[in-house]
């Protein structure tokens, strides 16, 4: 029997209307027809829609990990609200009668499987397609490209910084808009969307003290990119080879868009992995004109902390699907690792899923770390680097919540240590405790992200999640 969660149909959903439309049809009882296959392999059905003739949904199980959906209906989402109908009543216990497969949903599978025997026999005997040959004249050219744009983002900063940035003025912020369109023309998307950060700071207004110092810091990423850049694109072009980094960050900053196969060959990939999302956040994110879908996940052979990332632009938002919250453990044929330190992205193209049982949540709390004295080390050795995430995320364990004299909240640990709460107020941490089976946050782990005050020099942490014995409870979605 196939297994399907709601959990794993609203992660598959375009968007939340398309997972409300679904579950309208099944209640509004549209669907006249509800089968499965012989095989039980294959949920097809019909479903009244606007015209007379009835809509055909239909999802194949054949393949799990890549179940394929199709519909008549003339949307051009995928899959439709009429597919994820289907699979909601079938998740819902509608009750889906045995019956043949109609003989055009079998001519599809019939060709897919032959697509697939292919694949595997290709592979198995090593002739599967080999990547495209790089044109090393035009990436030579590229590169050149690149050294001069940073070279034009240099005497910009050096500019801005001898000016001094209390001098700043309107047409000075027009000047930083049009070298972040000058940027684009050099090949350095990176470029682009750290000037657009320092211009939204500089017109920000806020406090001018707080402006000035989150300035600072900007300028101090930008000097970082221009001089980690500059040198590896200079060692690129006396590579023969003009091979790409695999183990820095330095590719994404100059806007390379990694390739599943470049990170597959670089040894960036393994087989069967198990996650289950601890959190998960979607955000606007001005400075590169995206929405942002975030979610952090457990690999649960190893305990590491990676990161999921969609970026929506903003022109095409409206076309792609939507991220959301996934609480089921996701088990996944290929994972596949880009370069970076702590919570490395990820990315997986199919996936099965199964509930989250209660020997996953004891695991995941064993992988909590219980000093925070080499928690802290190992953030600060990451905040060092200007290029790197500086908003590292980590699973610790807790055991109260701590007040000082000037009214600042942290959350120690069974040793003493303790970690500042940012944003967090008495009131909020009462609300908070509610939600634990005491008093208290002993034997709890708590999903923390770090946040490093520039100008109060002190590190913080925002609670994301709470891991108790029994279940995952998220404070942010």
């Amino acid at each position: 029997m196939i297994e399907i969660t709601e959990s794993w149909i609203d992660s598959i959903a375009p968007n939340s209307s398309a997972v409300k439309n679904g579950h309208d049809l099944v209640k509004k009882g549209k669907f006249t027809e509800l089968h499965l296959s012989s095989d039980q392999q294959v949920l097809f059905g019909s479903c009244a829609g606007s015209g007379k003739t009835p809509y055909s949904p239909s999802a194949d199980f054949v393949f799990p990990e890549k179940p394929v959906m199709r519909c008549s209906c003339p949307s051009r989402q995928i899959p439709c609200k009429h597919v994820l109908g289907l699979l909601y009543a079938y998740a819902g216990g509608e009750n889906f009668t045995a019956a043949e497969m109609p003989e055009d949903l079998a001519a599809k599978r019939e060709k897919a499987e032959k697509r697939e025997e292919k694949k595997a026999k290709e592979a198995a005997a090593g002739t599967a397609p080999k990547p495209k040959k790089v044109n090393k004249s035009a990436l030579k050219k590229k590169i050149m490209a690149q050294l001069e744009g940073l070279d034009v983002l240099e005497k910009l900063t050096h500019s801005l910084i001898r000016r001094g940035l209390g001098t700043l003025d309107a047409k000075e912020l027009k000047n930083i808009q049009d070298h972040v369109k000058q940027m684009g023309s050099y090949y350095l998307n990176g470029a682009q969307i750290q000037l657009r950060k320092l211009q939204t700071i500089l017109a920000s207004r806020g406090d001018k003290e707080d402006t000035y110092t989150a300035a600072t810091e900007q300028l101090g990423v930008i000097h970082a990119f221009i001089k980690k850049g500059r040198a590896h694109l200079k060692a690129k072009l006396e590579d023969p080879e003009l091979a790409l980094d695999h183990e820095s960050t330095i590719e994404e900053w100059l806007g390379h868009a990694w390739q599943l196969s470049e990170l597959k060959d670089a040894g960036l990939s393994s087989s069967e992995a198990e996650l289950i999302q601890l959190s998960f956040n979607s955000y606007d994110d001005p400075s590169r004109q995206e929405f942002v879908d975030c979610g952090y996940w457990m690999q649960m052979d190893s305990g590491e902390i990676h990161c999921t990332v969609q970026y929506r632009p903003y022109k095409a938002a409206k076309l792609m699907r939507e991220e959301d919250s996934f609480f089921d453990a996701a088990c996944v044929p290929a994972l596949y690792r880009y370069p970076g330190d702590l919570n490395r992205r990820v990315r997986f193209e199919s996936f099965s899923a199964r509930p989250v049982e209660e020997q996953d949540i004891a695991r995941i709390r064993k992988y909590a770390a219980s000093s925070y004295a080499e928690v802290v080390k190992m953030v600060k050795n990451q905040l060092k680097n200007p290029l790197g995430d500086q908003s590292p995320v980590m699973l610790i364990h807790a055991d109260r919540i701590v007040s000082d004299e000037e009214g600042r909240l942290f959350i120690a640990d069974a040793h003493g240590e303790t970690l500042e709460l940012k944003d967090l107020t008495e009131d909020s941490t009462v609300q908070l405790l509610k939600f634990l089976p005491d008093d208290s946050l002993r034997d709890t782990a708590v999903l923390v992200m770090f946040d490093h005050g520039l100008a109060s020099g002190r590190l913080r942490v925002q609670p994301l999640s709470i891991v108790t014995g029994r279940e995952i409870i998220r404070l942010l979605y």
